[in-house]
């Protein structure tokens, strides 16, 4: 009823509007529904906007971009894949804080040389609202740490893949001090595909090849093909890295390219997949394993329970954090607050390996320069300060040899590993397209 009150006087002012003014037709840009993901939707604005977003970073990658309905339909898809993740991550009790986000947008504004006052006015003059920008970062931390928590426990490394990679050069144990610079393309496959599906993205794998093969920018064809983050948000580009810590599959191919060339089509049970080798470097002489680096750090520990809320945690080691830069001892606030064994030491954890801590923690802690204090950092463990006091390489035992080795191996195989949760996620989700193509 109470409509109709409000639409009386809206009729009554458009009966008094001259006639050319009533028939004129003035055309209203509407959303729509483009995909339901589960019980959510995506409309066609919140489309636009990522594509828009995309293509200007391509832009400034100076990426050749491919056509507006290519880019569309992958960046649909991207969406459609980021959503069935954090629906999940919701869904098991992932949160990121406030704090943990505002901690991390300062890092971002830093990275560029800028204060978050500069930094948020440089975002705005670029069309890329605040307030939306800060929930992107909170997505891509979440999509982050669901990755780590729900892909790291799904990684197995046998006693026989340690002894091979320890006595076998080719596979990395003695493989010298080489670091490749890769990009790829996946095109994935569902689990329980299909002939008819194998062949369509098998043909788009080749397609995609034949691209590449007369010359198309790398960039450009992965943004048009790859089902893989970054095939968007950075042509493909996988960085630098040492040779014995990419996936073996794309180890083995790029081993036999030289710097520019691309590998024929690789088969993996997550789909299909063609890398590129942009550069090599380091020598191929034999490495020793037995140089393993080592940190001296010590933390600061809240923990989490029915007690102390994780707000609450954050909020102590807040306070903490700013005693500590206006100069108090870490040791002695160690002491008096830690809930870690450690505390009676004033929180030092004497010298930690590669893989002694959980990686949230070991993140953090390599990402600190010496005497650095992080800012509150999560672990299954509660909310951490920590700081570095010392680094160093030591001569391994036997025992830190293989430690080394499985965390190589652990690392080899976290992609695959990705690649093959995130199908299967995506294969259990309930996808409705709306798009006019579909």
């Amino acid at each position: 009823m109470i409509f109709r009150f409000l639409l009386l006087p809206l009729l009554a002012c458009l009966s008094l509007l001259p006639a050319h003014a009533q028939t004129r037709r003035v055309p209203i840009e509407v959303d729509r529904i483009v995909a339901v993901v589960n019980d959510e939707a995506i409309t066609s604005f919140e489309l636009r906007a990522r594509l828009a977003r995309v293509e200007s970073q391509l832009r400034k990658q100076n990426v050749q971009l491919p056509p507006r309905d290519v880019l569309e339909r992958q960046m649909l898809e991207r969406m459609i894949t980021d959503r069935v993740q954090l629906q999940f991550a919701r869904e098991t009790g992932l949160r990121i804080s406030d704090i943990e986000l505002d901690a991390a947008i300062r890092r971002i504004a830093e990275g560029n040389r800028l204060s978050l006052q500069d930094f948020r006015a440089t975002l705005e003059k670029d069309g890329i609202a605040w307030v939306k920008f800060r929930e992107e970062i909170r997505e891509e931390i979440l999509l982050s740490r669901l990755r780590d928590r729900e892909v790291e426990s799904r990684i197995v490394v046998s006693d026989g893949e340690i002894d091979n990679y320890l006595i076998n050069p080719e596979q990395g144990g003695g493989a010298g001090n080489v670091e490749v610079h890769t990009a790829h393309i996946i095109l994935r496959v569902p689990e329980q595909a299909t002939p008819d599906q194998l062949m369509r993205i098998g043909a788009r794998a080749q397609s995609a090849l034949d691209q590449l093969r007369r010359g198309e920018n790398f960039a450009k064809v992965a943004a048009s093909f790859s089902d893989a983050p970054d095939g968007l948000s950075s042509g493909g580009d996988m960085g630098i890295r040492p040779l014995d810590r990419l996936p073996a599959l794309y180890a083995d191919a790029v081993r036999n390219l030289k710097p520019g060339e691309v590998s024929d089509i690789l088969r993996s049970p997550a789909g299909f997949h063609i890398v590129k080798l942009v550069d090599k470097r380091g020598d191929t002489g034999a490495k020793p394993v037995a140089a393993l680096r080592q940190t001296r750090a010590r933390h600061i520990l809240i923990k989490v329970n029915e007690i102390v809320s994780e707000a609450e945690a954050r909020r102590k080691l807040v306070a903490l954090k700013e005693r500590l830069d206006n100069g108090a001892d870490f040791a002695e606030l160690a002491r008096l607050h830690s809930n870690d064994l450690s505390a009676a030491r004033g929180g030092d954890l004497g010298w930690l390996y590669q893989g002694d801590t959980v990686p949230d923690f070991e993140k953090a802690m390599d990402a600190l320069k010496i005497n650095q204090i992080s800012e509150p950092v999560q672990s299954p463990f509660g909310f951490h300060l920590i700081q570095v006091l010392e680094r160093r390489t030591e001569d391994a035992t036997a025992e830190r040899q293989r430690l080394g080795a499985r965390q190589v191996l652990r690392e080899r195989k976290s992609d695959e590993a990705y690649q093959d949760w995130v199908r299967q996620m995506r294969d259990r989700a309930y996808v409705e397209y709306r798009t006019e193509d579909r």
